[in-house]
């Protein structure tokens, strides 16, 4: 009897699948026949009931059929998609000889946008561009820039080591330090590129990019340095920017500044943008500290220099009205266009 139960369930199933017209229906029909409390699998479980010297030959059967119509079903499902690709494919088919009606230009994104702006502006000031390994070594990333191993300094920067001498550079300074080695002063040098810190929030992302100014010259004062910052920060925003400098610290420059620039957006008055300040922080300078000359082999007494650093990210959110730097990383086309 229960062969021939079988057997019909077999010859039912064949003509159903036939009449399948979707892949809708092909998946209704997959559970009816072998979902937990499908046809063949009630088959499979009724198997205890069985006598045992008829096992043998029932399990064959029920394997069988169970094989013929999966493969019967995974034809009619290729059947399906194929089908359902050609019908897309014809439907979004292109005539490539018809003219172009609606030509969308793309928008550079904002951070390529501020890096080519202030190349450009650092370019007419007589600064050549140089580049340097984003992989690099403790001693360029840090003891270069007169920061030993035990410098408190180092707390400061969470830093992703890959080795014990080996890190992401946490700073664009290691290609000036690499720089100094190889240079005769006078020179005149930016560093753009990426850095690595661990660090993420509405400001902060572990990916950033800086661009980093070095002078070295003969009687190299901070007049120099203020001057020269001036004319680069109203390049950059307009003539009519207010500039600020502040005593900092940083251990490879001596005296050091922060320097701040009236809110672009506001014109000084206080906005969302500058937190009703009127004011942003917007870079770090100050005078090459002369430990770290003498490190890459210049002689102090003879040279003195200049550096300062851009957080390129920053920037571009300053000028664009951007309030939070993961917008600069998602990708979204909607926000790409608004940079248009």
């Amino acid at each position: 009897m229960i062969k021939e139960d079988l057997l019909k369930l077999s010859n039912d199933s064949k003509k159903e699948l036939e009449g399948v017209y979707d892949i809708k229906q092909l998946n209704e029909l997959k559970i009816k026949i072998f979902g937990k409390t499908g046809l063949l699998t009630t088959f499979s479980k009724a198997m205890r009931d069985v006598p045992v010297d008829e096992k043998p030959v029932i399990g064959a059967i029920i394997n069988e059929i169970r094989k013929e119509l999966e493969d019967k079903i995974s034809e009619k499902e290729k059947y399906f998609k194929e089908k359902e690709l050609n019908d897309k494919l014809e439907k979004e088919k292109v005539d490539i000889t018809e003219p172009s009606k609606n030509n969308e230009l793309g928008a550079i994104h904002p951070i390529a946008s501020v890096t080519d702006k202030l190349i450009d502006i650092c370019v007419s000031l007589g600064f050549s561009v140089v580049e340097g390994p984003e992989v690099e070594t403790d001693y360029y990333n840090f003891e270069a820039m007169n920061i030993p191993k035990n410098h408190p300094s180092r707390d400061m920067q969470d830093t992703f080591f890959i080795t014990e001498n080996t890190l992401l550079r946490s700073q664009t300074s290691a290609v000036q330090a690499r720089e100094m080695e190889k240079r005769k002063p006078p020179f005149k040098i930016i560093c753009p590129g990426k850095t690595y810190r661990n660090e993420s929030d509405s400001t902060h992302s572990p990916i950033f990019h800086q661009l980093e100014g070095l002078v070295v010259d003969e009687k190299i004062s901070m007049a120099d340095l203020k001057t020269m910052l001036t004319i680069i920060m109203k390049r950059l925003y307009g003539d009519e920017t207010i500039i600020r400098f502040r005593p900092s610290f940083f251990p490879f420059t001596e005296p050091s500044i922060e320097v701040d620039v009236s809110c672009p957006n506001c014109h000084g008055k206080g906005c969302s943008i500058c937190k009703g300040i009127g004011m942003l922080e917007l870079l770090g300078a100050g005078i090459v500290n002369p430990k770290v000359l003498e490190i890459s082999g210049i002689d102090s007494k003879k040279y003195s220099g200049f550096a300062f650093g851009f957080g390129l990210d920053r920037t571009a959110m300053i000028l664009n009205s951007i309030n939070n730097i993961k917008y600069l990383y998602k990708n979204d086309i909607r926000f790409l266009k608004q940079m248009q």
